[in-house]
């Protein structure tokens, strides 16, 4: 069964800066992508950035210059490091696994850290 734990999230003042964690783990399916979405209340669930497994990224608009997306894949765990942080990056931070199954992929969810910046 697969697990994705997730930490690193709080409460910081704008302009500071949270590292966000994901370890993914229980299946012997290789992942193919990682990522990480956030969902503010009231509002859809928004990708924020991807990494692929040769590392290439991709980034949200609103975060490009100022979030870092990473991964260690002997660790299976994917980070997001998140600096110059705004209120309006204020939401839920979900992290998502992409497995290939060998014929078909398959996504998994992690529970969710809550990141709050005050102004």
């Amino acid at each position: 069964q697969v697990q994705l734990v997730e930490s690193g999230g709080g409460l910081v003042q704008a302009g500071g800066s949270l590292r966000l964690s994901c370890a993914a783990s229980g299946t012997r399916f290789s992942i193919n992508a990682m990522g990480w979405y956030r969902q503010a209340p009231g509002k859809q669930r928004d990708l924020v950035a991807t990494i692929t497994s040769g590392g290439r990224t991709n980034y949200a608009d609103s975060v490009k210059g100022r979030f870092t997306i990473s991964r260690d894949n002997a660790k299976n765990t994917v980070y997001l490091q998140m600096n110059s942080l705004k209120p309006e990056d204020t939401a839920v931070y979900y992290c998502n696994v992409r497995y290939y199954t060998g014929t078909y992929y398959t996504d998994y969810w992690g529970q969710g850290t809550q990141v709050t910046v005050s102004s």
